[in-house]
């Protein structure tokens, strides 16, 4: 299934949704199944979950169940047992496959409140003329210092037609860019750190990261649904 978190809730860690998760399961009275042994745990796989902090309209996870149940009902179950803001937007029955081996890159956008689109533009030129671009970053293994130009596979500044929600009277660039998964990630904000290398772009106000799409990556570049797939072959099962 595919969820949201939007405005306030995208300052929900991943373990506060995933608590948040597993009580909206026994209030909605989702036939969760669980793990064997002496602790079972409800069987909930989370693929490429996003950094607290950051908004999205693409989280996906994978849920087992006890008996079958119609999706449709199991989204409108979850979504109502959620709090606004955290949204199940979309699910499909599994017709097989990892659901993590489908996401192979993501597509970001990101408000640059007090950065006008020529300044950013200028940096977003320079990144892209670049072959490596070395940023440092605190993992769980220390701190890394790892490429932020080999993963980004387009990066480019937005026409503005009107001001971003939440910014007013100041310029605000807009970064678009799809990004592919890598190991170690690369984030916004390690693009964000790029831009300051390469150009020394120095945002004046905290940016705004919103995931818009997960999932394979075309030829072309675009990013594709990940559950289509399953949903194409219940299609063709239907009588």
């Amino acid at each position: 299934m595919r969820y949201a978190k939007r405005g306030p809730l995208r300052f929900t860690s991943h373990r506060d949704f995933a608590r948040a998760f597993e009580r909206a399961l026994r209030r909605a009275g989702v036939p969760i199944a669980f793990s064997q042994g002496f602790t079972p745990h409800p069987k909930i796989s989370y693929a490429s979950a996003a950094p607290t902090g950051v908004a999205s309209e693409a989280e996906y996870l994978e849920i087992g169940l006890q008996a079958r149940v119609e999706p449709a009902q199991v989204r409108a179950a979850l979504d109502a047992a959620l709090s606004s803001g955290l949204d199940v937007l979309d699910a499909v029955e599994a017709a097989g496959g990892s659901l993590a081996d489908r996401i192979e890159a993501s597509r970001w956008r990101v408000e640059l409140p007090g950065v006008d689109a020529a300044t950013l533009g200028k940096a977003v030129e320079a990144f892209r003329a670049a072959t490596e671009i070395p940023v440092e970053r605190l993992t769980k293994q220390g701190r890394r210092t790892f490429d932020a130009r080999a993963a980004v596979t387009s990066i480019d500044v937005l026409d503005q037609t009107e001001a971003p929600s939440g910014v007013e009277a100041v310029p605000c660039a807009i970064l678009e860019l799809v990004v592919r998964q890598v190991t170690p990630s690369v984030r916004p904000d390690d693009v964000l750190s790029g831009l300051r290398v390469v150009a020394d772009l120095e945002p004046p106000m905290p940016p705004r990261a919103t995931r818009l799409a997960q999932g394979t990556l075309t030829a072309q570049g675009e990013i594709g649904d990940p559950l289509e797939a399953d949903r194409d072959r219940a299609t063709i099962g239907e009588p």
